[in-house]
């Protein structure tokens, strides 16, 4: 049988605040064709609808050419969507990303029905259908970057709460004062065990201590350090993976997941980072609750978001 009969296709298309990531994607998890282009987060809500039909455009020429159909777009976009996954209620790091009717926008010009949902719960969802949490229901993703996003999985479900408004992973209040979130309160986990918090740490214990660095500090040269055994680095890698095992304890109680996929940079930083996560999470957590849960590292890399995505569309098309 001619592959083009036997698979559906779909456009999967990762809005960032600096890049979109884009592809037509086999509804097997084939990634047939892949680009980028940059996002223009910082101009007007226009501009990177603009991009978005640019990508859409692309992948369509692609398909094309292959001799395929697309039957349909899945968008994986920063904010919080609603429940029809057609609107953008709100987003704090795309201009004018509120109140914003983008499925309608992209399917007036674009001649394609399309369904969107938040960017991180679109990871997840490509690492439960494809990835490092194939085959298994009850999965909770977390993206560790410059802030944390997420993913709830039950029964093979994306859960994202009553009208879409939860799954919010990033913003578990894990202490009641210290430091600001970027979501507006005070001692969430993301303000604590994001990257861009490790960083913010290690470079508070490196100025007490009269130590400074000719290289950038990002997260890969504090795990470099960490495994020359440099004691800041020690330090702030270990309270970095404390944080995150309480937070991940917490949703562990509650939903007793078969797997926690840990994505974003830092998860590739090599086996001990997951298993100083795991032995935290487990420290925290209820025994009986955790007793069926895995921690691992996400598999998909930059790929997740439109895997992801694609799925969505598949998903939301056979609804």
């Amino acid at each position: 049988m001619n592959d083009t009969l036997k698979y559906k296709y779909a456009i999967g298309i990762d809005l960032g605040g600096t890049f979109i990531k884009f592809g037509l994607v086999r509804s097997d998890g084939q990634l047939l064709y892949e680009n980028i282009l940059p996002t223009e987060a910082d101009k007007t809500a226009s501009t990177v609808i603009a991009n978005l039909i640019s990508a859409v455009k692309k992948t369509q020429e692609y398909a094309q050419e292959q001799g395929v159909i697309p039957f349909g777009i899945g968008i994986g976009t920063p904010g919080i969507i609603d429940r029809t996954y057609r609107i953008v209620l709100e987003a704090n790091n795309i201009a004018g990303w509120k109140n914003l009717k983008l499925a309608d926008s992209i399917e007036q010009v674009c001649g394609l029905p399309v369904w969107i949902n938040n960017d991180a719960s679109m990871m997840g969802l490509g690492e439960q259908a494809f990835g490092a949490a194939r085959n298994y229901s009850d999965v909770l993703f977390l993206s560790v970057g410059t802030g944390i996003g997420g993913a709830i999985i039950i029964n093979s479900k994306l859960f994202g709460g009553y009208d879409n408004r939860g799954a919010e992973l990033g913003h578990i209040p894990l202490f009641s004062d210290g430091v600001t979130c970027s979501c507006g309160s005070i001692g969430c986990l993301e303000a604590y065990a994001s990257t861009t918090a490790l960083i913010q740490q290690f470079e508070n214990r490196c100025l007490i201590a009269g130590i400074g660095f000719l290289e950038k500090i990002t997260g890969k040269f504090i795990v470099k350090l960490y495994q020359e055994q440099h004691s800041i680095a020690v330090e702030s890698i270990n309270e970095h993976c404390r944080f995150l095992g309480r937070g991940i304890a917490g949703l562990v109680n509650i939903f007793s997941p078969q797997r926690v996929v840990i994505g974003g940079g830092i998860s590739e930083s090599g086996s001990f980072y997951i298993e100083n996560i795991e032995t935290e999470l487990n420290r925290y957590a209820v025994p009986s609750c955790a007793v069926n849960t895995e921690v691992c590292a996400a598999q998909l890399g930059n790929k997740a978001g439109i895997l992801g995505a694609s799925q969505w569309a598949f998903l939301c098309s056979s609804e």
